[in-house]
């Protein structure tokens, strides 16, 4: 069974991420060698890899947790899975909003300064109200 560092290389985190995932109760701890290694079953590699894609797309560590459960539920609702995945959509959609606004007042900020001007109306701008 692979150690703690060939369950890092086959699903994409660090040993020290495994081991917050671990610590945090995201998943939880592996069975270990009489050695006290930690020893990873091919479950326990899935789950390190469906977490990772989790946090990949953005989720939470919480909506991650939450989805990992659901995998793991033979009786999972795909609606319930479709919820979390609204919810972080909307999330992302609020994000991409604010970014859009900061990129709109940071162009007028470019717009506004006027190239070797010793009274730079960007630097008026930033300490204006």
């Amino acid at each position: 069974m692979p150690s703690i560092g060939e369950a890092a290389r086959r699903s994409g985190v660090t040993v020290e991420t495994i081991r917050y995932y671990e610590r945090a109760g995201v998943v939880p701890g592996p069975p270990r060698s009489e050695s006290g290694r930690r020893v990873y079953d091919p479950t326990g590699i899935a789950r390190l890899c469906l977490i990772k894609r989790c946090r990949d797309l953005g989720f939470s560590l919480a909506d991650a947790r939450a989805l990992l459960a659901l995998s793991e539920n033979n009786n999972a609702s795909c609606g319930d899975v479709k919820a979390i995945a609204e919810g972080h959509l909307d999330e992302v959609g609020r994000k991409i909003r604010v970014l859009r606004d900061l990129e709109a007042a940071l162009a007028e900020l470019v717009r506004e300064c006027a190239e070797g001007n010793t009274a730079c109306p960007a630097l008026r701008a930033l300490a204006g109200p």
